[in-house]
């Protein structure tokens, strides 16, 4: 499979097909990303190896991305990205085993460490409301995949902490949140061929407890984009 250096856009509040924006400045895949509405921070993922690279972009603007600062260390594989708006906060990956990175997000620079995850993850996803960080499922080896769901505060470092689990063990799925309820979509797992799930559940992040279904995408499938409005 091809990796790709483009950067597109869409306007939210309307319909159509997406525009060019720019590029990356090189071909990856599986990044962590985060935002503080006027940034929008790109790390790590893979290419030739693993990268600890960070690039930026400013969204009001078109343009080619621009060197941010580097990760402790490089890491592929859906490496998960979060923040409140003012930190970004990047989660574990393939290579990156348990390690948490933050940055803040209006500068530029290296990350730091953060903390660790509960046990080394990749190919999980991430989201966040303006206080917590959300890490969902994932791998926790090649023959492992987990239904954990892991909690942080964004404005503190230390570790993550147990909140929950999903509905279906997975890796792979997509996540998304308003603020107020964090919902999960998607994902796979593979035991000698792929399965695909069709599954969207959600936690209300503030709180602590298991998934609860929400409804079903049109097509079962792994690796989903998600976003949301304001």
């Amino acid at each position: 499979m091809a990796d790709f250096n483009t950067i597109d856009y869409i306007t939210i509040a309307t319909t159509g097909n997406a525009t060019d924006f720019g590029d990356l400045l090189t071909t990856k895949k599986s990044m962590g990303s985060v935002s503080d509405g006027e940034k929008g921070v790109f790390a790590g993922g893979g290419g030739a190896g693993s990268t600890d690279t960070i690039e930026y972009i400013t969204i009001a603007t078109t343009g080619n991305a621009t060197d941010f600062g580097n990760l402790t260390a490089g890491r592929d594989s859906h490496n998960g990205g979060c923040s409140n708006g003012v930190r970004g906060v990047f989660v574990a990956g393939e290579g990156g085993d348990t390690v948490i990175d933050y940055i803040t997000i209006a500068t530029t620079g290296n990350a730091t460490d953060f903390g660790d995850t509960l046990s080394s993850t990749f190919r999980h996803t991430s989201t966040s409301d303006a206080i917590r960080g959300l890490i969902g499922s994932g791998s926790t080896s090649y023959t492992s995949v987990s239904s954990v769901i892991q909690y942080i505060t964004i404005d503190t470092t230390g570790n993550a902490t147990d909140f929950g689990d999903l509905t279906v063990n997975r890796e792979t799925p997509t996540s998304t949140c308003n603020g107020t309820i964090a919902v999960f979509v998607g994902g796979r797992i593979y035991s000698g061929a792929y399965t695909f799930f069709n599954t969207i559940e959600y936690v209300t992040v503030q709180t602590t407890g298991n998934a609860v279904d929400f409804g079903d995408l049109t097509v079962a499938r792994s690796s989903p984009a998600g976003t949301s409005g304001n």
